[in-house]
Parts: structure tokens; sequence; C-alpha cells
């Protein structure tokens, strides 16, 4: 009897290509480096802010994934798609599909709304055109995108046949008061003109408008209304004249010219430019002035009466769409009709993804501009979660971004999930709960821009913490809790404050301390700072905002350093300062002050190449030969900030006002950048940080901080506490939302709101230092900041 042998698998030559090879990237900062990912693990990559992560991850390998499909379409199809250029690296092997999930807001669009950029919005719109009661139309019925249309006259058919049509109606959901937006514009006059003053006293407010001058002189030589009598005192056709008067010819100062009234004529100089574009005492104005109320017509909801009156178990589109997502998924749980059944149970599935990903507090009609970059982040998850794809690669920038720490284990769960259908999963991260749990670790650095861009670890979790890197040493450190914690000076009162879901909040912020504003996501700590401190407060706000750039802005710019620095040069040289800018006189010709020769090729990437009459120092030869302290401006704005510091602050080149700029950079951890570096190439850490920078000179004794740890490494937190400590002790009250605990433990005061999300948060739930909220543990927040500080 023969016995049967048996032979292994062979492994097959398809399953061999388990890796993702970079061989020599030089992307930013990036110093030739060559590193192998495995495929279908959880790889997190580390590192202090500007190590060269996101260069790394997001500029080379997503990029050049992105890159190479974008290849497979059509030259037709490829001139309607933006342009990339291929990375700097020389080879890039394994790679797959890659899904971005970023940090980038929404579209700011003001008819851009949570339910709209997920499409439950689409669904609704479907299911209401199916069982809403009365039956009003089809799906368009329901978008306030769509304005409801009447036609009349006459129609051709494909063959030439006429038909005489009346009244043909289109139907749309849309507004006609607010045109879909929710909101009206409006101007507050209180802030244009002064009621107790007379033209000729000053009465109006716009910047430019000064008594004395033309602007104002057209008003008083027009004869329509006393110049010297108080705008207060004058009739109801003389204030029209002044404010609403379409435009007329009058003579002025014996000139013909064109009188206008004083708001149709602000409104076409100030109000309908880009905010942003505006001198900037001219764009404080101007959001001083614009106010937006809600629509009278339709209550804010967007939608014509119409849309509103149809409704499925007493709901209409408008209300649903106003309910947090839990309370709506519980509404479409009670829809029981076969007819209907794929699409409640697609809708379902997405509001149970809101709910898991940690959203479930927002509601649909939430405006997508007003999502934090945490919150933005995680709606772009939803598409993700139940995915059916595997083998592809997702790519996260700092997924707990805004995430409270009892929510962080459920975005672990989900990183996982992704991992285990067979996905590779990229994730660029500081916290250390998600370092924790992946496969394989990337470090990058030593430190931040010039200094870092090499790996300074690649392995397991467990190497790292053995591992004498920045990351491995800080890995398992815990901030302890403050001994003593600063007694308050006084206290900032908020009485009654309800906007968004505040439950009728009363709270005394303590002053001349450090405060943290704490709770899980969406428990109201933002409505509470920034929505409900009293107006007039001293108060100097730094939120999450992305700060504005293009690749001619760099910090120098940005901070106003250069302004200083250009006088100096002009000085020392006998000559005008505008030659020290390469955005003016100064600009070499042939790039326009780029550096680079930029050159379009259709369909196919964009070619950079150094501009070479400059070689890339954006200047003129004739400029480059006037120095200052035997630099020329260029060199100057290739020195990092530390060297800019030592530079500036002594000797024959020392300049007070640059000094100081480069001192408060210095102060956030920004030393290593160079002056002149784009602003589009600085991490997300770096830009948050250069902000409070600048921020910090302003007038206020109140600084109020929305996360400010968020790309910070675990080192860079430790210096920024400094900086808080030093802000503090100089007599700067200082505010700040935060999750971190390390900041919590350094809190003299901290107040946790909660105890959920949504209608289930908007209370204070306890208010303290962080040691007796250690010790009662009665909140969430108690009980992970305990955990956190071995208590």
């Amino acid at each position: 009897m023969s016995v049967a042998t048996r032979t292994e698998p062979q492994l097959h030559t398809a399953d061999t290509h388990d890796l993702i090879r970079v061989q020599g990237a030089r992307v930013n900062n990036l110093k030739d480096i060559s590193i192998e990912i495995p495929k279908r693990r959880l790889t997190v990559f580390t590192g202090v802010s500007g190590s060269g992560k996101s260069s790394l991850v997001f500029d080379t390998i997503a990029a050049e994934s992105r890159r190479l499909i974008d290849e497979t379409y059509s030259t037709f199809v490829q001139t309607f798609m933006p342009t990339l250029s291929r990375p700097d690296v020389d080879v890039l092997e394994g790679l797959t599909t890659a899904i971005l999930v970023d940090q980038e807001r929404l579209g700011a669009n003001t008819r851009s709304t949570l339910g709209t950029v997920t499409d439950a919005n689409a669904m609704l719109r479907s299911l209401f055109s199916r069982l809403g009661k009365p039956y009003i139309g089809g799906p368009t019925a329901f978008s306030f995108n769509i304005p409801t249309m009447r036609a009349s006259g006459v129609m051709t058919g494909p063959k030439g046949e006429k038909k005489i049509v009346q009244d043909a109606i289109y139907l749309g959901g849309m507004c006609a008061e607010c045109e879909g937006r929710g909101t009206i514009s409006d101007l507050d006059l209180s802030v244009i003109i002064d009621e107790s003053k007379s033209l000729a006293e000053g009465a109006i407010l716009v910047p430019g408008y000064t008594a004395d001058g033309w602007l104002v002189a057209t008003f008083i030589e027009s004869r329509f209304f006393d110049p010297r009598k108080p705008i207060k005192d004058y009739t109801e056709k003389e204030r029209h004249d002044l404010l609403y008067k379409q435009t007329t010819k009058i003579k002025a100062k014996g000139i013909n010219v064109s009188y206008d009234g004083l708001i149709p004529k602000i409104r076409k100089s100030m109000f309908s430019k880009d905010v942003d574009a505006l001198q900037p005492h001219i764009k404080a104005f101007v959001e001083r002035a614009a106010v937006f109320k809600t629509c009278p017509a339709c209550d804010g909801s967007r939608l014509n009466e119409a849309a509103r009156s149809s409704k499925i178990n007493g709901l209409s589109i408008a209300d649903v769409c106003a309910l947090q997502v839990t309370d709506a998924a519980v509404w479409l749980r009670g829809i029981d009709d076969k007819g209907v059944a794929p699409l409640v149970a697609n809708l379902l599935h997405h509001f149970d993804s809101f709910v898991e990903i940690g959203l479930g507090y927002l509601s649909l009609d939430r405006p997508s501009g007003t999502l934090s970059g945490g919150e933005a982040q995680r709606t772009k998850m939803v598409r993700h979660i139940g995915s059916a794809l595997t083998d592809v690669t997702y790519v996260f920038d700092e997924p707990t971004v805004g995430l409270h720490p009892h929510d962080i284990e459920r975005m672990n769960n989900l990183l996982l999930e992704l991992r285990d259908k067979g996905n590779t999963v990229l994730v660029v991260e500081h916290k250390p709960e998600t370092i924790v749990i992946a496969d394989h670790v990337v470090d990058l650095g030593p430190g931040a821009g010039t200094g870092g861009g090499t790996v300074c670890f690649e392995g397991t979790v467990e190497g790292l913490k053995a591992s004498d890197t920045l990351t491995g040493r800080h890995l398992d450190q815990r901030m302890a809790l403050k001994s003593t914690a600063r007694a308050s000076t006084g206290a900032l009162e908020i009485r009654g404050a309800d906007s968004h879901n505040l439950q009728d909040v009363d709270v005394d912020i303590p002053l001349g301390v450090l405060v943290v504003v704490t709770g899980v996501a969406g428990s109201g700590k933002s409505s509470l700072v920034h929505g409900s401190i009293p107006a007039g407060a001293g108060v100097v706000s730094i939120d999450q905002g992305a700060i504005r750039g293009s690749r001619r802005s760099n910090p120098a710019t940005y901070t106003g350093l250069l302004d200083p620095i250009r006088a100096a040069f002009a000085k020392a040289n006998s000559v005008k300062p505008a030659l020290f800018s390469a955005n003016s006189e100064g600009a070499c010709p042939t790039c326009n002050g780029n550096g680079m020769i930029y050159t379009e090729l259709g369909f196919m990437e964009t070619v950079a190449t150094t501009c070479e009459d400059c070689g890339g120092k954006r200047f003129q030869a004739s400029v480059l030969e006037l120095r200052f302290g035997g630099l020329n401006i260029a060199e100057v704005l290739d020195l990092p900030v530390a060297d800019a510091h030592a530079f500036f602050d002594a000797g024959e080149t020392r300049t007070p006002a640059a000094a100081t700029i480069l001192a408060r950079l210095i102060d956030v951890g920004l030393g290593y950048l160079k002056l002149g570096q784009p602003l589009p190439t600085l991490s997300g850490g770096e830009r948050q940080r250069l902000k409070l920078a600048t921020r910090m000179a302003e007038k206020g004794g109140i600084l109020v901080l929305d996360e400010p740890t968020t790309g910070l490494h675990l080192a860079d937190v430790e210096q920024l506490l400094g900086l808080l400590d030093r802000l503090v002790d100089s007599g700067t009250s200082v505010i700040v939302i935060a999750h971190h605990q390390a900041v919590m433990a350094h809190a003299d005061w901290i107040i946790d709101l909660g105890p959920g999300a949504g209608h289930d948060g908007g209370r204070i739930v306890f208010e303290g230092t962080p040691a007796e909220l250690v010790a009662a543990r009665s909140t969430l927040t108690g009980e992970h900041l305990a955990a956190y500080v071995g208590a």
C-alpha cells in the first residue's frame, strides 16, 4: 500500500509583493532616506513637528500613488484634473491606491452642510419624495440648492416639432428670500455712523471717511441735508438720501460728480470684495459691520414653505436635518415601509457610521465650514466605514485631533478594523494611545527642519520604547499634577450661556491663571469659550483656522518681520525699502520674484526649474550687492530663526523690532525655521505655532487657545507648557481648550463640560484644580486624567 506524499503549497509570486519600498526620498527636508513599509499592517509615523513625516507619507508615497492613478485617465480627462509633479525620490515600489483622509477643512461654501458633503441629504430627499405627505414632487422639490422656476413659451422637440407651454413649473426647494443660505446679510448701522454727531463732526465711522476729506465732502456739498445737524435729527427723506439714495449727479466744489448713498457706496467699495484681500484696518471694519441674521421666511431651514409642509411621522426634512444624528437615527427606525427598505437601511448605516466615529452629536444642517479640522477628517472617514475595498492604502493625518481620551479608543478600533480587512494603514500621529497599537513604527528626526529628515528608528513599539530616540524617551513619560496652583486675580463672568447646545450655563472663569476647558468632543467647549465670552473683555483668540499664504509667503512676511528688515537694509544702503521685497521693485524680472520658473505643459505635470538669472534667490543681482552686517537680503532670509535672532539682537546690526518678533518665534519652538521658507511647506503644527507667535503681540489681557497641542510631539508639548507659564507669570490670563492630559495636569484650574455630546452635554460637570478632579473621578475626564498620572 503506497502512502500519498503531501507537498507544502508554494508561495505564489503575486503574494511576495508585501512591502512598500522607498529609496532616496528627498522631498522638502528628507535627506535621501530609504525605508520599507509592510503592507496590510498599521504603520505609525512619528517625530517632532517639522521632522519630515508629512513629507514622506503625504508628499512622497500618497502623492506618487495619486499621480500614477491620474495617468491612467485619458489626456482629455487629465486636462480637468490638477497636475501633480513627481516627488523627488529615486525608487517607489509596491504602491497601491492611496486614499487620503487629511485635516483639510471641508469646503466653506455657504450652501455646503454636513448632510450635503456626506450624501445624507440626497438620500433624505429621495425618502421624502416617496413617503412625504402631502406629496409635493420629486427629490429636487426638497433641495435648497434648486429654486422653483416657471417657464412659458414655445418648446421645440428633437425633430423640430413645436409645443406651446404655459406656466411649466420646475420644482425646487430653495427659499426665495435667502436663496438657500438660511441667513440674510445686513449691515450694523451703529458701526457705520454715529447718530449723535453731524457730518461735519465726523458722524461717518467708515475708514477713510474723515470729516474734512473728499469722500465726506461729496455728502456735505450735496445739499440733500444740513451737514451741521446730528444724524438722529434727520427727517426720513434726509436719512434715506444719506444712506440709500441711488446714483445721481451733483456739483461738489464746482465739479460735476456722481452721488451715491453711503450704504451702496461702501457695499460696492468694501463689502463686495474678498475680505482677505482687504487692508487689515478695512477688513476689521467689514467684519464688525457685516452681520448675518436668520432668514425670517424659512427660519434658517433654507427650504421654501412647500418643502417644509411635507412630513413623515410628523417631521419635515428640515426638522430631521436639525436633529442631532443620534435622534435622526431614532426617527428613521420608526419608518416601516418595504418600498423604501433599501433606502432606509442605507441611510441608517450612514447615521450609525456617524455615531461609531464619534460625530453623533452633529446635525445634518451644520455648515461644513464650521467643522473643526478633526471633525472634518472624521466626516471624511464616514464613507470608508464598512467599505468593501481591500488592498488599498489609507493615509491619516493625526486622526485623534480634537478627540477626548475617551474617544481615542473608538478611533483606534476603526483604524484596526480597516487594517484587518487587508488594507495598508499609514498614520501620522503624536498621541501615545495610538502609537502603541501600531504593528510598525517609523520615527523621523532627530530634530525639525534642516535638523530632521532622517529615519531615527524603524521597528516595533517595544523596540521604540527601548531606543534612545526623542520619541522613545517620551513615550511612557507622564506629566505630574501641579503641586500648587496659582491664585486667581479675578474672574470673567459668563451668565446664561445658551449658544448651540449650552444649557443656560453660569460660570466664573478665573483670571491671572492657566485655565483648561475640557470635555468630550461636542460637549460645548468652543461654544462656551468662543461664543459666550462678553465682547470687550480684551480677549485675543487663536483658533484652529488655517493660515493663508501662497508660495510667495513665508514666516518673515506672515509675521511682519520683513518690514523692519527691509527698513534696516534701506537705511544702511540709502535706498528705498521696496528694493528688498521679492514682491516689489527688487524682484528678479525673469521669475517675478518666485525663484522658480513654472512651465505649464497642459495635461502633463507642471515643470518647476530654478531661475537661471537669480539662482533661486528671487532678487535682482543689483539688490544682492547691497549688504547689511555683511549679508545680503537673500542670505538673511536663508537664516534659521535662532541665527537671525543672534544677528539682529546685538552689535551694529541690532534691530529691536526684528529681534522682538524673532524672540517670539523662538518661544513657540520655531527656532529652526528659515525666515524665507514658503508657508505651504510648513507642517500643521508649525503653522499653528506661527500664528501663536504672531498673535502674542496683540493687546489683550486674556489669551484664548483652541487645541494648541495639535501637531505637537510629546517633547514639544513641554516647551509649549513652559511658554504658557511665562505668559501667565507676565500677567496674561490664558484659557486653553484642550484634550491633552499633559495640559490638563499642568493647569491651575479645570472646567469640564459634559457629561456627553450634543444635547447630552452643554453643562458644567466639574470646576476645580486638576488634583481635585483626579481625586473625585466623577467625570470621564477625571477617570482618564487619573489613569494618565498613575493615581
